[in-house]
């Protein structure tokens, strides 16, 4: 009989989203990080939707991460990931969260399930108490998206473009998208920031070619890939 992963003083899935959660047709699956809860909730749930609608077809199943008690996110996004394991055996993770998710995201990426994470806006505090910078070393062998809205006057998106380039030196899978205009809520393109994630995200998990702004992203070299202009419409003509 599967054993509980440990429990991460308060964390706990929300509903599944997507395939029906049989451990048979689940194929990949994503944990969604939402920010700090006293903050709009950002792109989270209309992301949700959007991967069950492209994705659960094919397997892919959609989970929230309910956060609770007072362990650190990143403690309790990889309890998520223990959980996800223990239910539906040996499939992709894609870490997705927005704010302090998306920092939990990064920074809890180095579990062995987890093959992807995404970055919105994340909420990076540039160096810890001991004046050690945001580690990377844990995304090595993962494929990174980070997205940043150039006006984002909560967390300074010039510190996710550190922590990328920092990334991308160790890790070639590693992009960055700058959402002009845009604060910190993603709001004034948020149908083009999920598209973008979507995208990602089916690329990443399912194997599907991505769209080519990513695999351009991908590939270039820092800064260009790492300063990526979502440009406005993103998603409308992609084909799923």
């Amino acid at each position: 009989m599967a054993q509980h992963a440990p429990p991460a003083r308060g964390a706990r899935l929300g509903r599944a989203a997507g395939a029906n959660g049989s451990g048979s047709t689940v194929s990949g699956v994503v944990l969604l990080l939402p920010g700090a809860s006293r903050f709009p909730p950002g792109p989270v749930r209309p992301l949700a939707r959007a991967l069950a609608r492209a994705g659960g077809a094919q397997g892919l199943v959609a989970h929230a991460v309910v956060h609770g008690g007072d362990a650190p996110r990143e403690e309790q996004a990889a309890w998520a990931v223990a959980e996800t394991v223990r239910r539906y055996g040996d499939v992709p993770v894609c870490l997705a969260g927005y704010g302090a998710g998306g920092r939990a995201a990064l920074r809890a990426a180095g579990a062995d399930a987890v093959n992807s994470v995404v970055a919105l806006a994340p909420s990076l505090a540039g160096a810890d108490r001991d004046g050690a910078p945001e580690p990377v070393k844990q995304l090595s062998g993962r494929r990174v998206l980070i997205v940043h809205g150039t006006n984002d006057s909560r967390s300074d998106p010039e510190e996710s473009f550190r922590l990328a380039a920092r990334a991308k030196k160790a890790n070639r899978s590693t992009c960055r998208f700058e959402v002009h205009s845009d604060g910190h809520g993603l709001r004034e393109h948020q149908a083009e920031v999920v598209a973008l994630a979507v995208d990602f995200v089916l690329g990443s998990v399912l194997s599907e070619p991505y769209s080519r702004p990513v695999t351009d992203a991908l590939a270039a070299p820092p800064p260009l890939g790492l300063r990526m202009p979502l440009a406005s419409g993103f998603g409308r003509a992609l084909r799923r």
